[in-house]
């Protein structure tokens, strides 16, 4: 088992997890962040700690698993983070909305 980000970190992208993980298994995209699935040991530490609950373990992955995908996929391409950084300034609007993969995922690395 591993831990993955899934859809509710899209334009919110709230960064508290990346600070408790022990092995700095996270990486930033221009929206969201994703858990390189080969760095994480499975502690569960970053889970309680994403205020949207956006952290899930992968036996929560839908059928197909997209999200397990989309994580391994962009931990390669992405830059690692390490330290909290403040979420969008519009953060608020994107809280609530579901199914944000289609309308506001970006491919495009942190700046």
């Amino acid at each position: 088992m591993t831990y993955i980000v899934t859809d509710a970190c899209i334009r919110c992208k709230f960064t508290d997890c990346v600070e408790v993980c022990p092995v700095d298994c996270f990486y930033e995209g221009e929206n969201m962040l994703v858990i390189h699935p080969d760095e994480c040991i499975d502690c569960g530490v970053c889970e309680p700690e994403c205020p949207i609950e956006a952290i899930k373990p992968d036996t929560e992955d839908d059928a197909d698993g997209k999200w397990l995908a989309l994580n391994s996929k962009y931990a390669t391409e992405w830059p690692n983070i390490t330290v909290r950084k403040d979420p969008p300034a519009d953060y608020k609007e994107f809280e609530t909305i579901t199914n944000k993969l289609e309308k506001y995922f970006s491919e495009k690395p942190a700046t």
